[in-house]
């Protein structure tokens, strides 16, 4: 698959590979509390916002590594007439990974609630799970939005400037709706 993948670089494998990356990096890490989640999302919506606006470093460097380390997407599906190549949009992993801690740990939150063990996890075990999918359809319409802005104005977008609004304010919308707001911000991960 590598070799194939350095041979023709197509973007579908490339994707393929981007995704079986953030998969594992997610499966891997567990940030622990809330509360650092929170701390990492809002430092990482800063420090995407001023690299993607404040200088050209991040944009030169995305479109310039060959190698599974972002998802591309086709901004037609006809080949541009003077290249003869589709031309592409492209999302960092980062964009996918750092959120996907966040709500890998609001799906745990959702056990931890429902009173559901997190060691030894029967995967069949059906619990409500509030937290993750107000965040995970938050976080669909925040990609959604990055998408539409970055073709609408044909320029890079910081991901997380759409995306990090939409999962910290989807769970904190979730958790005062709830009546759970103290339960939300003192969970750790560590208790259990």
């Amino acid at each position: 698959v590598y070799l194939y993948f350095f041979q023709g670089k197509h973007w579908t494998l490339n994707n393929v590979l981007g995704i079986c990356f953030c998969l594992q990096g997610i499966e891997r890490f567990s940030l622990g509390t809330y509360k650092i989640g929170a701390i990492l999302l809002i430092g990482l919506f800063f420090y995407d916002i001023f690299w993607v606006f404040g200088t050209e470093v991040m944009v030169t460097v995305a479109k310039n590594l060959d190698g599974p380390i972002k998802l591309l997407f086709p901004r037609s599906l006809t080949p541009n007439s003077d290249t003869g190549k589709i031309e592409l949009s492209l999302l960092g992993l980062g964009d996918i990974v750092i959120p996907g801690f966040f709500l890998a740990l609001l799906l745990r939150f959702d056990a931890h609630i429902a009173k559901v063990g997190t060691t030894k996890i029967d995967i069949h075990q059906s619990f409500p799970k509030p937290y993750f999918h107000s965040a995970l359809i938050a976080y669909v319409l925040g990609l959604v939005t990055t998408l539409v802005v970055m073709i609408q104005f044909n320029a890079a977008q910081p991901a997380l400037l759409y995306l990090v609004p939409a999962c910290l304010g989807s769970s904190f919308l979730c958790a005062t709706i709830r009546g759970e707001v103290k339960e939300l911000l003192d969970y750790s991960e560590e208790e259990e």
